[in-house]
């Protein structure tokens, strides 16, 4: 097991460094220093002293890769690869072009994030899950049909119908919760307890649709019919077997939303003004701040990896055949 989980980190560490590169390239040589100072000062004619002071400022005045004017090993260390990329894989994010500490940003705002996904995450799973299981224990009955019917509607519409309608009846009508907003410690609660619940309406729909068909390919497997035949109950082979066999594909779509735990949703934090990574995020490019978009792409590409590595871990929890590769 433990070679099988080496090699998975082994493999993960190459893809982050071509994406890495890939980023710079697409930060520093498609889009250029000189097109950074343009867009970001905003004028129509930008003369080249306002360019070169801009860039000097920043220190995107460097050599890319390789700094004929320094010594030693600042021919390597002090130019824009080194400095913008290399870096990043101590998770030195250095400064934003507004000239605020990105690390000490990220630090801040990843608790917001944080506060919003986890529940969100964990009660959205046991929902669906729930949800899935009960659709597939009643196949073919009105309760099967009623319930794909629901969630072929739910999924039908967009996210931003439950946010704002969630805003407007929750928070406005009844005044049960801030409509948006944050504060700290367990004042937070209040603030959280919307954007968790319209995360969990928006999504079970599709989740539980998706579940149920996990589970009833499951049920029609020889295995299943080995246990009925046995004599075992419908609900202990839906829960003991089914269940378990149905979660190896179910892990592997968590992956998508592992990133989310610390980068936040783009959408749910924005419209509810919480001061999370994804409105970071989103702030960051509204201000066409690059330092902290890199930054951000970066560290969504480690955790995704991240979350691959824990699938293949958790892969072994569950499916035995994986321990012995």
């Amino acid at each position: 097991m433990m070679s099988y989980i080496l090699r998975r980190i082994a493999y993960a560490f190459p893809i982050l460094v071509g994406v890495n590169i890939i980023t710079f390239v697409l930060f520093f040589v498609v889009n250029t220093p000189d097109d950074m100072a343009r867009m970001q000062l905003g004028m129509k004619r930008v003369s080249e002293a306002a360019i070169t002071k801009w860039k000097a400022e920043r220190g995107y005045d460097k050599q890319i890769l390789w700094n004929t004017d320094a010594e030693s090993f600042e021919k390597l260390t002090d130019t824009l690869f080194f400095q913008n990329s290399v870096k990043l894989f101590l998770f030195d994010f250095g400064r934003s072009d507004s000239g605020r500490d990105i690390g000490y940003d990220i630090s801040q705002r990843m608790w917001p994030s944080l506060a919003i996904a986890f529940p969100s995450l964990i009660i959205g799973l046991l929902t669906c899950i729930t949800c899935g299981l009960i659709l597939a224990f009643f196949r073919g009955s009105y309760v099967d049909f009623s319930g794909v019917i629901i969630c072929v509607v739910m999924m039908s519409i967009s996210g931003l119908f439950y946010i704002i309608g969630g805003q407007y009846l929750i928070g406005k009508l009844l005044h049960l919760v801030p409509i948006s907003g944050y504060d700290t410690g367990l004042n937070a609660i209040k603030f959280t307890i919307l954007p968790v619940l319209v995360g969990l309406i928006g999504g079970i729909g599709a989740s539980t649709r998706w579940y149920r068909t996990i589970f009833l390919e499951e049920m029609g497997k020889d295995y299943v019919r080995t246990a009925k035949a046995k004599g075992l109950s419908e609900s202990r082979v839906l829960y003991r077997h089914v269940l378990t066999n149905g979660l190896i594909p179910i892990l592997t779509g968590v992956v998508v939303i592992l990133p989310s735990l610390f980068m936040g949703s783009l959408i749910v934090e924005s419209f509810f003004a919480v001061p999370g990574l994804g409105s970071y995020t989103i702030d960051a490019i509204n201000a066409q701040d690059f330092a902290i978009v890199r930054s951000m792409v970066f560290l969504g590409s480690v955790l995704y990896i991240v979350g691959l590595i824990l699938t293949d871990i958790s892969y072994t929890l569950v499916d035995p055949r994986v321990r012995l590769n």
